[in-house]
């Protein structure tokens, strides 16, 4: 869900912005100048035409800047991420046992969630750019300083209508939680790797080996049983050794100085 945000207001996005040109000569004058640009931001194809203010001639000009490059990288990273996220689901779903096979599943998935993680970070800083040199080259502003009727003080250049950029900063904000919910999720993957699970694995084997060290041949607490007496006399030595049973304050000791 969270690609498909990114992708979706970023690769469907559409603007335009309006200039009014006031020549002195009310005739030649056009008050409406309409530029419209989308996805991918190749803005040195926009072309538009404005007025000189000198008889009806018009001239061609087009804005500034080729921003593709980071827009589509972008949007493709975000697809990608969406294609992987819901193959992935399906194997988590419908295939777990040849997931889970020989490990090799959960590797996968870590060093591709690794990768999307960083893929995600790159392109978004790069977008990010992008986006802020898309503002400055559709600036209502910047565009009239590229008209020649503007350069004369008798003429009146002024921006009717900015570009609404509001779904681009949103893809901004998005490309960024895709990289916080990717990251995020490097643990969750690596807990299903090998490496997580053998690291587990020496200190549970350590304190199940303490233990077993002393029932062998050493204090066992089932020799204390009302039933009978010491189960491993002969590693205590002599039972003479024990007769002072008064010290231990147990019952196991007192029944065994009855049994004698």
């Amino acid at each position: 869900l969270f690609a498909i945000f990114a992708f979706a207001t970023c690769g469907g996005y559409s603007g335009e912005l309006r200039l009014s040109v006031d020549c002195a000569n009310k005739s030649e004058s056009d008050l409406s100048i309409d530029i419209a640009f989308a996805y991918p931001f190749r803005l040195h194809q926009v072309n538009f035409e404005a007025p000189t203010c000198e008889g009806k001639r018009k001239e061609t000009l087009a804005l500034i800047g080729d921003f593709s490059s980071s827009a589509e990288f972008f949007v493709t990273i975000a697809v990608f991420a969406f294609l992987y996220s819901l193959a992935a689901t399906v194997v988590y779903i419908f295939f777990q046992n040849k997931y889970r096979e020989n490990n090799r599943g959960p590797l996968i998935d870590f060093i591709v969630t690794v990768v999307f993680s960083f893929l995600w970070l790159v392109s978004s800083s790069a977008w990010a750019k992008g986006l802020s040199d898309v503002k400055i080259a559709t600036d209502p502003d910047e565009v009239l300083l590229l008209m020649s009727a503007c350069k004369q003080q008798s003429n009146k250049c002024l921006p009717v209508r900015s570009p609404v950029m509001s779904s681009l900063n949103t893809s901004v904000v998005f490309g960024y939680l895709n990289f916080i919910l990717w990251a995020g999720n490097i643990w969750f993957v690596f807990k299903e790797t090998g490496w997580h699970s053998s690291g587990q694995r020496h200190p549970a084997d350590t304190m199940e080996k303490q233990p077993s060290g002393y029932n062998q041949g050493g204090y066992n607490q089932d020799s204390y049983g009302p039933a009978g007496g010491y189960n491993q006399s002969g590693s205590y030595g002599q039972v003479g050794e024990y007769g002072q049973s008064q010290s231990y304050g147990q019952s196991g000791p007192t029944s065994f100085a009855n049994q004698i």
